[in-house]
């Protein structure tokens, strides 16, 4: 879980795009925008996703939450659809515990985008 996560990236309107196309399986979407950049999040949440229109970009992982297997595909899905590049096709990842079912994603800035589900399975 995270408070906030803020980046730059050099393509913001790929990046938004991105962003928002495959984390609407989990609820995400837009609850501000102006000239430095947008800010995502879910409705019931405090944890926001800020992308700032910048320049130079840093390549960061992002990890964000799932509340249950089927969205870890979801999202999976809606990312390559939306011009995501695989890095981890939705699975168990056992070597961080029993219950991690994650898959990840590279964005266009090349940032690294993982939803993970820490639940068993239902």
């Amino acid at each position: 879980m995270f408070d906030h996560v803020v980046f730059g990236a050099s393509d913001y309107a790929a990046s938004k795009a991105f962003f928002l196309a495959a984390l609407a399986p989990l609820g995400v979407a837009v609850v501000s925008e102006g000239p430095l950049g947008v800010e995502m999040c879910r409705p019931d949440s405090k944890s926001s996703l800020c992308i700032r229109r910048t320049k130079e970009t840093a390549h960061l992982h992002l990890a964000f939450a799932a509340d249950n297997r089927q969205q870890v595909e979801a999202f999976y899905r809606a990312a390559l659809a939306a011009g995501g590049r695989d890095n981890g096709a939705p699975g168990l990842r056992p070597q961080y515990h029993a219950n991690y079912y994650a898959a990840f994603v590279i964005g266009p800035d090349g940032h690294n985008v993982e939803v993970v589900c820490h639940e068993p399975a239902a």
